[in-house]
Parts: structure tokens; C-alpha cells; sequence
């Protein structure tokens, strides 16, 4: 599943794009995602520019026109999506989903497994239901050991599916707290509440330059993820335990090991972290 690094990529990417331009038109190939798509919304959109694009955890919020009678379009790219800029007029695939044509340029939507979301919303985008429960942004400066730790007080799980708690904290995937965890010595298995706050003040950073370097080396393309461009992410590529099983930790040189935690598959070294 693309998350906050991939989806922050894609941002960065449309945005010499498609800041400041006008949607001529708009094409919907499927009438659902995982929400239905408002049956008006491509009528609705033709005219507006896109005047910024904003990313709130893994949703892509293109402001068109917001202030002065337009709203938000809202993009998640579920399991499986991704986003491209093609040429008008190029020839849809199978599961080429949704089409914003600019002048020179289109924006193509591309999900095989359609859990994503194409949504609209008038009004302040803070008050989306999707959004308004999403949690506290990573990269952001309120994000800090102190507030962490205030947070983890009352929680007994795991700290790693904690970090992946979406209610609160947005954007850190699977990936991204395994190898954060790594990075600061933490067992994924200690629980969220017996973490000190000197070790949190270990993990927020570990966090920070975790999801830093990741959108530096463009994401991780781990199954169908792309830029808008077509090029592939290669953070997986330097991953110190995440899909390492049985390999040595780049660090002691102990074997790394994987475990199930919430569903999903952690990895860690036992010698490193405790």
C-alpha cells in the first residue's frame, strides 16, 4: 500500500504540473472505488483550476478553487493505485480508472485492485469525515517525544502497530515502523506504554529520518507503486531488517527474524532491539 512517503512523492511530483492549471475535462471509467464516485463530479470539476495540492496522511487534497465556489478533490490511492501524467487522449488500459485532462497534459489514475478513493468536498477540508479523524503528521513540528509519549500512556499493544495507528499518527506503513524501530533500538514487541520517554526521544527521530530518507530515494515500490513519471521508488532496496528474514542484521550481524503483529509482518533484530 503506498503510504505517507509514496503518496508525499506523487505530491511533489504533480505539483510543476498541475499547480495554476484548469481541468478541461474529466473522465470516470468506473462508477466505484472503495466509495462511489459522485455521479456530477466530472462536470462539476471542468473549469476549475487546480490552485495547490496538499497532502493530509495518505490523502492528496487538490484545492480547486476551494475559496471561490469550487472544493477539494480528494485522491487515496488504496492497496494498489498510482498516478500518472500522460499525454491527452493516450489510450486507457485495464485498470486505468479516472482521467483530468490540463492543457498538454493528463492525470491518470491507475488501480487494479480499486481500493481507492476519488471523492469531493465543499467547505473546509478539515471537517471531511476521512480526514477529520486522521491523526497527527509525523513530519510535522507538534510531533515530538514529548506529546508521543503523553499519547502512549494509556496504550498496552505493541508499540509497532501503534505507530501504525492511523487515529493516531498518520502515514507510517509497515515498512517505515519496522525500520523506524530498528533505527532506534526498539523492540516492535515492548508495549507502547512501558516505553520511556528518553526512548521516544530515540524514536521520533528515527521516525522523521526514516520517512525523510524514504521520500528522498522516491518511496518504496514494493508491488505496484510508480511516480508520475513512471519511475520506480528504492527505499526497499536499503532496508536494514524490513524483508530480511533470516539475513544478518546490517548492525550485529545477528539473523534478522519476522513475527505477525496485528496481521502484518514485522521485522527486527532480537540482539539490537530491546
Amino acid at each position: 500500500m503506498p503510504e505517507l512517503p509514496e503518496v508525499e512523492v506523487s505530491r511533489l511530483g504533480l505539483l510543476p504540473f498541475l499547480t495554476g492549471q484548469r481541468i478541461l475535462s474529466a473522465e470516470f471509467r468506473t462508477p466505484k472505488l472503495r466509495h462511489d464516485i459522485p455521479r456530477a463530479l466530472a462536470s462539476r470539476l471542468v473549469g476549475l483550476r487546480v490552485e495547490k495540492i496538499e497532502r493530509r496522511g495518505k490523502y492528496l487534497l487538490f484545492d480547486c478553487e476551494s475559496r471561490h465556489g469550487g472544493g477539494w478533490l480528494i485522491l487515496h490511492l488504496g492497496m494498489s493505485g498510482s498516478l500518472r501524467l500522460v499525454s491527452p487522449g493516450a489510450p486507457a488500459q485495464k485498470h486505468d480508472h479516472v482521467d483530468l485532462v490540463f492543457r498538454g497534459t493528463a492525470l491518470r489514475l491507475r488501480d487494479p485492485r480499486r481500493f481507492g478513493a476519488v471523492l469531493w468536498h465543499e467547505g473546509d477540508i478539515e471537517h471531511h469525515p476521512l480526514i477529520a479523524v486522521l491523526g497527527i503528521e509525523p513530519l510535522s513540528p507538534a510531533f515530538d517525544a514529548e506529546w508521543l509519549h503523553a499519547q502512549t500512556r494509556g496504550r498496552r499493544a505493541p508499540i509497532k502497530p501503534v505507530l501504525m495507528d492511523s487515529h493516531l499518527v498518520v502515514g507510517i506503513g509497515n515498512i517505515y515502523a519496522s525500520e523506524s524501530l530498528f533505527r532506534a533500538g526498539i523492540s516492535p514487541m515492548r508495549p507502547a506504554h512501558a516505553i520511556s520517554l528518553e526512548r521516544y526521544r530515540r524514536l521520533v527521530p528515527a521516525i522523521r529520518a526514516t520517512l525523510e530518507t524514504a521520500i528522498a530515494a522516491g518511496g518504496s515500490s514494493v508491488r505496484d507503486y510508480v511516480h508520475s513519471d513512471g519511475g520506480a521508488g528504492s527505499f526497499q532496496l536499503s532496508c536494514a531488517v524490513y524483508g530480511r528474514e533470516g539475513q544478518p542484521c546490517p548492525a550485529c550481524k545477528g539473523s534478522v527474524r519476522a513475527i505477525r503483529q496485528a496481521g502484518r509482518t514485522t521485522f527486527y533484530c532480537p540482539r539490537c532491539q530491546r
